[in-house]
């Protein structure tokens, strides 16, 4: 990158007007590992067996077809034609998923607010969410999160069709709510979402822990440094 494009770059950096959240792992402890730990308590090899379902049945392409839109209980009785023997298991996904969300991230959720703060005294214009989620549970995570209302505009992948990483999910924040991307951050956990964000002009942070975004909005001056 040339140096003009990198002060460029910087510049823009420092005028944020959108902040765009992914929601789980990032707001909310969502992990199928709370519900198959619980059926396999005593079990030795438990770890194992879960690892293996989760590697091998229940994979991340496999939930990325509910998150897309397919019908939740259609997707499980196909995968259980295909993997008989994980049947209970697989039912396990759908009936128990509520108990999959541990709760919310508290340090998480407390930036946050501290960002819908700066959005309602006009720090920033807006606090949007874009998520891969299906869209009937999303239904319970809201019942459960009242922090969710707070959102000015909540982008859910199976009420859209759409779903990270293509772009085109990213692009309805453009399209249909005016996002400037060179003047946005996208907030995420996978690297392969926040990848494609940058490609498309977003400036993008890698979410591990609270304290490191809280730090680089501090960066940014989104946040007040504390």
């Amino acid at each position: 990158m040339s140096t003009t494009k990198s002060t460029t770059r910087d510049a823009d950096a420092k005028q944020i007007d959108w902040v765009v959240f992914d929601l789980g792992a990032v707001l909310i402890d969502w992990n199928p590992r709370y519900v198959y730990r619980r059926m396999t308590v005593g079990d030795p090899s438990g770890e194992l067996k879960i690892s293996k379902f989760l590697e091998e049945v229940a994979t991340g392409e496999w939930n990325s077809q509910m998150d897309a839109g397919v019908l939740f209980q259609g997707a499980i009785d196909r995968r259980a034609i295909d993997f008989p023997e994980w049947k209970t298991w697989l039912q396990m996904w759908h009936d128990e998923w509520p108990t999959m969300m541990n709760g919310a991230m508290p340090d998480s959720v407390a930036i946050f607010q501290e960002v819908v703060t700066r959005r309602r005294t006009g720090v920033v214009k807006g606090v949007l969410a874009l998520s891969n989620w299906e869209a009937n549970t999303f239904k319970i995570a809201q019942a459960r999160f009242p922090f969710l209302q707070d959102f000015d505009v909540r982008l859910i992948s199976g009420e859209e069709k759409l779903i990270k990483p293509d772009p085109e999910f990213f692009r309805l924040l453009e399209t249909r709510h005016g996002v400037d991307p060179r003047r946005a951050i996208f907030i995420d956990d996978l690297m392969k979402n926040t990848r494609v964000a940058e490609s498309l002009g977003y400036h993008v942070h890698v979410f591990e822990t609270a304290a490191k975004l809280r730090a680089d909005l501090e960066k940014r001056n989104v946040l007040v440094r504390s």
